[in-house]
């Protein structure tokens, strides 16, 4: 039952609980206000009756006004390859039964259809959809395949099914997991070519619900208690706590959320970082040792295969480092190094690049590729590209490794550790934007890379709180990156047509980071509005949501939303433990840093806080970040130090000096950059249509700018190798991703050596090779193919190999090939032979390709398969290889 605001606050007041104090907002926005003991935004409000007593009459306005327009697409085996992005179909429902008209594959709508005003969506609407697939299959017929109209060559063999993605519930727009949802195949029962499913949209059942009351029903006694004047800041803290023992499963790990079950490798490792190893230290050990196989971390299931497309597992080791500091336990520490060790060992090979310091693969925790990628990035070019957050997270786990190098006497190894640690510092400057104060979010592209200039929230925060900036560019960091009213969005500006996850969403999580980095940081505005970011939704929703939208704060609007979300949780909890007191552990300490903004200030305490053999009870007043006296049992504590020997129960009393703080945050309005320009080449000219929202275009070349024009074309020398990107800028300078990089190749610049003539041709049925055939790749296979090439003339070449791989789907699974590249028995680099779609061997596609200078002469080009290129798959590390390709590039 919901409540009215009304009825909730005429309860309160009869038990006393609105006092004056409660009267005063601690902070306000234009689109919500927290008070002491509640959040109000607009017509809802949550109020927090006691420390373990919330409710809230929050209703989700995503359920309430549904549109008639559904807008629509075809997809054959789960790929969005029916029409150029931002081409879709739009049907209107004015009725319970819809249908509509034969819908040929391929051919756009000649007009979009508008809703009449006041028109809704009526529940439990029938829409049935028919798709003429006729030409497809009379292709299949007669060439054996059909040709997208991108030029993808979809072979009879490989055809699965046909598909509908769209903008309303059931549909979605994730192509990628189409075929996990068997109602949204369309089937040819007759055999006559027309494809139909018939949908229920609008269903009662699809409503987003979420409690009104929130009641404590289980013990948190044996966790830190935690009290303040703010009843609002008590009772999530509770509400969160017990959100925690429900999170850990009867195997006593941890569950990643109420809709996501398993264990995660990085969910769980940003969750013990958060506050999970203080809380769960056990439980945090068994989770993190869940996520091992042969003595090295897993990378999870995702893009391409995962490993190491994705390569952001190593916060497995911050995370260990962080159960180690809280416990002391060397044992664990002599166990999670030697895990370490060997995962860091193999990221040297696969994943460092030696020429830019940074680290290849998927930006750490963003990993739906189109949400955070232009959608022309295959997963080879997104382990190609070269992310914020996920160098950061490799240069502090170099600095982990040195630590715990040092502590276990293998005092050899710590210089390395710090040195690779300095490399990729010193790399991330790279992604440096001197204009916006910030970070860029990755160097993507093919042979040249340029940075995009969007803010990645998780790596800015994290580049923050592992001194990866210096002290300047950290107030410049937090002051400068984009937030909205509602929070910290994961990128910025938004990329148009992609429904929130990732894109256009906040993550309670990641504002929790950017609280500490905040604090640590010193601005006081950015703490608070963070702290509020994620009080208002936990508390009008009385649950820790994995995430919700940030144009309008809701949590419906997302592709997918858990509750009870472990890194969530973990979050709401930390600001407690990391941001008011300030705990930060040491090698063989406990620090305190509290930061209390002004708003907050106050007595609180926090009982029962376990350090190793010793509990303590905390109290602390005032509010600031300076220590005006901190004493422990009446004696002062120098530098607010708790020493690793302490044992049993103790008293801590900090008071802080009410030192002002100041701090700015660059509060930005909801933006969406212009579509990315499709490119295409013919005759000496690049050519594309207008993007929109865009008014000028600027054209790149080996990866620098060389023009700015309003036309929709650009003369190139035919003539000349260059690799072209266009970039697409609106009327604010606001500009889009790069375009998919055109190769204008001459013949000279390019050798193609057909695989089957360095080694025997496969027997597979698999079609639309070039040459004779193909050669398979595997443990077992042709673990080594020599490839002679003569080199004609001195240059930079690329090394490329035309490959498929249908293993697996674009998106999940671990059975990504991977190869170490050799020329004359010399390390070059890794050839990553990523999935390409379940079961489609005929989907051919490039590998990234690897730069190498190489003089006038012969050479031995070596693919082997060797201990590092093991994938997480262990069993299955498989691939057909096309031909092998270089390409000279230029002189340097």
């Amino acid at each position: 039952m919901k409540y009215s605001v009304s009825v909730i606050i005429s309860l309160l007041l009869n038990v006393g609980y609105v006092s004056a104090q409660s009267s005063k907002p601690v902070y306000a926005s234009k689109a919500y206000t927290i008070y002491p003991d509640r959040v109000v935004q607009g017509k809802y409000t949550a109020i927090a009756a006691s420390p373990t007593d919330l409710q809230s009459n929050y209703q989700s306005p995503a359920n309430l006004y549904k549109s008639p327009v559904v807008d629509f697409k075809f997809s054959i085996n789960g790929k969005d390859n029916e029409m150029p992005s931002g081409n879709d179909h739009h049907f209107i429902c004015p009725a319970q039964n819809n249908e509509t008209p034969l819908i040929r594959f391929g051919e756009p709508d000649a007009d979009k259809k508008i809703a009449s005003a006041g028109a809704y969506l009526k529940p439990s609407t029938q829409f049935k959809i028919r798709v003429d697939m006729r030409a497809v299959l009379e292709a299949f017929k007669a060439k054996g395949y059909y040709t997208c109209f991108n030029g993808v060559k979809i072979y009879k063999d490989d055809f699965k099914g046909v598909f509908v993605a769209g903008s309303t519930a059931p549909m979605i727009w994730d192509f990628n997991n189409l075929i996990n949802h068997p109602e949204l195949e369309l089937k040819d029962a007759d055999g006559d070519g027309i494809y139909e499913t018939t949908l229920i949209l609008n269903k009662p059942q699809d409503a987003n619900n979420t409690a009104s009351v929130w009641k404590m029903s289980k013990d948190v006694s044996a966790f830190p208690q935690y009290r303040s004047p703010y009843v609002l800041s008590d009772a999530l803290y509770n509400l969160s706590l017990e959100e925690m023992q429900k999170a850990v499963e009867p195997d006593s790990t941890f569950r990643t959320g109420k809709e996501w079950s398993g264990v995660w490798t990085r969910d769980i490792s940003y969750s013990i970082i958060l506050s999970m190893a203080v809380l769960q230290p056990k439980v945090a050990v068994y989770s993190l040792m869940r996520k091992v196989k042969n003595g090295r971390i897993i990378q999870d299931t995702g893009t391409g295969g995962a490993y190491p497309v994705s390569s952001d597992r190593m916060i497995w080791a911050v995370a260990a480092w962080e159960v180690y500091k809280v416990t002391g336990d060397k044992e664990w520490l002599k166990k999670a190094y030697q895990i370490i060790k060997k995962s860091a060992a193999d990221d040297a090979l696969n994943v460092y690049d030696r020429q830019t310091g940074l680290v290849r693969g998927e930006s750490s925790f963003l990993d739906w590729r189109e949400e955070t990628y232009p959608k022309w990035m295959q997963p080879a070019d997104i382990y190609e590209s070269e992310c914020l957050g996920t160098s950061v997270v490799h240069y502090q786990v170099n600095k982990v490794l040195a630590a715990m190098a040092g502590l276990l006497d293998d005092k050899a190894a710590v210089k390395g550790y710090l040195d690779e640690a300095a490399t990729i510092k010193k790399g991330l400057n790279n992604l440096w934007l001197p204009g916006q104060g910030y970070y860029g979010q990755y160097l993507y592209g093919r042979n040249n890379k340029t940075v995009s200039p969007r803010s990645e929230a998780l790596g800015e925060a994290l580049a923050v709180l592992f001194d990866v900036a210096d002290a300047g560019k950290q107030q410049s960091v937090i002051a400068n990156t984009p937030v909205n009213e509602f929070g910290i969005p994961c990128i910025y500006p938004q990329i148009p047509n992609i429904l929130p996850y990732h894109n256009n969403a906040v993550w309670p999580f990641v504002e929790t980071y950017w609280a500490m980095a905040s604090a640590k940081a010193g601005n006081e505005t950015s703490v608070m509005r963070a702290i509020s970011a994620i009080y208002r939704p936990a508390a009008l929703w009385l649950t820790n949501k994995e995430n919700f939208v940030a144009s309008d704060g809701d949590f419906a609007g997302t592709q997918i939303n858990s509750s009870n979300m472990l890194w969530s949780l973990s979050g709401n909890i930390a600001l407690v433990y990391k941001v008011l007191f300030g705990i930060h552990y040491n090698e063989n300490s406990l620090q305190f840093a509290p930061f209390v903004p002004k708003a907050l200030a106050g007595g609180r305490s926090l009982h029962h806080f376990k350090y190793r053999n010793a509990v303590l009870d905390i109290d602390m007043t005032g509010y600031g970040n300076q220590i005006k006296t901190i004493t422990l049992d009446g004696k002062a504590l120098t530098g607010g130090v708790i020493p690793a020997g302490l044992k049993g129960n103790h008293n801590v009393k900090i008071t802080l000096a009410n030192n002002v703080l100041s701090g700015k945050s660059n509060l930005a309005p909801g933006y969406t950059a212009p579509e990315t320009p499709v490119v295409t080449y013919a005759k000496g000219k690049l050519t594309w249509p207008k993007a929109q929202d865009a008014v000028n275009y600027r054209v790149i070349k080996n990866g620098q700018p060389v023009a700015v024009t309003k036309t929709l074309s650009y003369a190139v020398n035919a003539g000349l190798y260059a690799e072209y990107q266009v970039i697409a800028m609106d009327a604010k300078g606001i500009t889009s991703f790069a375009s998919e990089p055109v190769l204008v190749i001459p013949a000279s610049a390019q050798q193609i050596i057909e695989a089957e003539t360095i080694a025997d041709k496969s027997d597979l049925p698999y079609k639309g090779f070039t040459g004779d055939g193909f050669v398979e790749i595997s443990k077992t296979i042709n673990t080594t193919l020599n490839i002679p090439v003569n080199i004609a003339r001195e240059g930079i070449y690329v090394i490329d190999l035309r490959y498929a791989n249908g293993n697996g789907p674009i998106n999940t699974e671990n059975k990504c090939a991977i190869r170490t590249l050799n020329v004359d028995d010399h390390f070059t680099g890794t050839i990553v032979l990523p999935q390409r779609g379940k079961g489609e061997w005929s989907n051919w596609g490039y590998s990234n390709g690897v730069k190498v200078k190489l003089s006038k002469g012969k050479y031995l080009i070596s693919l082997l398969f060797k201990d590092a290129n093991e994938n997480m798959n262990i069993d299955v590390n498989q691939a057909m290889v096309d031909h092998i390709r270089l390409i000279r590039t230029g002189n340097d």
